[in-house]
Order: structure tokens, then sequence, then C-alpha cells
């Protein structure tokens, strides 16, 4: 077994997290999206996700409103408990180590898209299809396709 494959997340590991994800860590994921937003941009191996994550942003957010519902609860544990991940200095290989450092979070969050990935469609059709949704919303929507 090499360094990668022993530091690397796997399913399993993935779904432990999941599972431990509670509302308090989604709440905590949009409060600092700001952060991740900022991550997201500027690291050139997270760059590839920065869209979905806008989008999957929107999707937590319009869950915790009351406004989206028709997902379920493993959806949105998993994107709060991967972007958590993510903005998380405390991660199975250090942000800081040039080269892997983001390794293991470009693994979860590959990991959790290919789990949520027809729910993020059904989430794409529905907030299309709202009254309600803003110019901003839409750009994102947009970019991510």
């Amino acid at each position: 077994m090499n360094l990668k494959d022993f530091f690397t997340p796997d399913q399993d590991y993935v779904l432990e997290k999941t599972n431990e994800t509670t509302t308090e860590d989604v709440d905590e994921v949009i409060k600092r999206e700001g952060k991740l937003s900022f991550l997201m941009s500027t690291v050139k191996m997270l760059k590839k996700y920065y869209k979905l994550v806008d989008v999957m942003m929107m999707m937590i957010k319009d869950y915790r409103k009351g406004v989206y519902t028709a997902v379920p609860w493993f959806t949105i544990a998993a994107i709060g408990g991967s972007l958590l991940y993510v903005i998380s200095p405390f991660d199975l290989i250090p942000d800081f180590i040039p080269g892997l450092g983001y390794l293991d979070d470009i693994t979860v969050l590959t990991i959790v898209v290919g789990w949520i990935d027809s729910d993020l469609h059904r989430y794409l059709d529905w907030k299309i299809s709202q009254d309600h949704i803003t110019r901003e919303e839409i750009e994102k929507i947009e970019e991510a396709q």
C-alpha cells in the first residue's frame, strides 16, 4: 500500500462521515459559504468543482429554508459533510502539502457527486421551473451545466 492509498478517503470513509452529518453541520457550511467559494475559486485543483458547488449550496439553502424538500436527507448530509470536509483544515491530507493537499478533498467531492448526481439534476429541473428564481441563480445554473 502506498501513501496515496493510505491517506485518500474511500467510499466507506465518506459514507461514515455522511451518516454523522447533522443539520448543524449543514448550517455551518451555509454560514461559511464565502470561505468555501473563495477556496473553490482560487485553488487550482478544486476549480473544476467550483460551479457545481454553487449548485450544491443553492440546494442545501433551499432545503434548509423549506423551499425544496423533495430530496432525501442523505443527499443533504452528503453535500454538507463533503463541503465541511473541504473547508476544514483537519483532513486526511493537510491542505498545505503541495501537490497532494487537496487530493483527499477532490476524492470526497467525486464520491459524493457520484452518489447525488440524479438528485442534483432533479433539483436543477425544479429550480429552473420556479417563478422566484433570481438572475444570479440562473447564471450559476447555466455556468454549472
